[in-house]
């Protein structure tokens, strides 16, 4: 699923926590000295194994949205990109989605808070805590890390459902423009060949299902993707005078219009 979200930002390649910058921060704010112990400390594994996950995500974030190999993307940066996709969601939405998209605007807004104030704490000042209090901090980040990544994997996904759609209405529309200009010339090429009322006959080159209306009730509202695909099947199958027209739009009409 992670492959399919970020696919657009290009191959991601693993992530190197004991490398990373963060590890480098923490390290010099500890003033540790790298050498050998002799007794492996016991560690918590499960809490271990999260807290590796959840700078991977972070990383692995950082690096899709890095377009320049030697440019290290800020948190600011990354703020800035969820808000800019916040930006890009739909404005009509029903009360429940509403008051769902305040609940996590309001609790986006805690986190941002969270971080203006973490970043504004000095290596000075982290020197001078306790081991204690630098953990502390350390959980704070990592949580702040965790639920910017998880807001940013969901606008990403938003915004690729956003660009199906978009793409979906392209295609109808483009459909529906090429069937009205068949018409028109439908219709043309009729008047000037004079068919009598009585002995109507299709002229040459048209379609026999050129002329096939989608039943529509338009107090549904605006078609949802699914019904967007079955009449863009519908339209691709009479712009190509395909025989299937006939058990599309039947399907169409018994499974959605008047579902039994």
């Amino acid at each position: 699923m992670w492959w399919t979200i970020t696919g657009n930002f290009g191959n991601l390649l693993p992530i190197d926590w004991s490398k990373s910058y963060a590890r480098q921060l923490h390290t010099r704010a500890l003033n540790l000295s790298e050498k050998k112990e002799t007794d492996t400390p016991e560690l918590d594994l499960p809490d271990d194994e999260e807290l590796a996950e959840a700078f991977d995500m972070h990383s692995l974030i950082i690096s899709s949205l890095n377009t320049d190999e030697g440019h290290v993307v800020t948190a600011d940066e990354v703020i800035n990109e969820i808000e800019s996709m916040m930006q890009d969601s739909p404005t009509e939405e029903s009360p429940e989605e509403e008051e769902e998209i305040s609940e996590e605007m309001d609790s986006y807004m805690k986190v941002k808070e969270t971080l203006k104030h973490l970043q504004t704490i000095t290596e000075t000042e982290m020197k001078s805590m306790s081991t204690v209090a630098l953990n502390e901090l350390l959980a704070q980040f990592e949580l702040t890390i965790k639920e910017l990544s998880e807001t940013l994997v969901t606008e990403l996904a938003l915004r690729d459902e956003l660009e199906y759609d978009k793409e979906l209405k392209n295609q109808f529309i483009s459909l529906l423009l090429i069937l009205q200009k068949k018409r028109r010339e439908n219709n043309v090429d009729k008047k000037k060949k004079k068919v009598k009322v009585n002995n109507v006959q299709q002229p040459e080159g048209a379609g026999t299902y050129l002329t096939t209306v989608i039943p529509y009730n338009p107090h549904l509202g605006p078609p949802a993707s699914e019904q967007l695909q079955i009449y863009i099947k519908i339209l691709q199958a009479i712009n190509d005078d395909s025989s299937q027209v006939p058990t599309l739009l039947t399907d169409y009409i018994l499974k959605v219009l008047c579902p039994t």
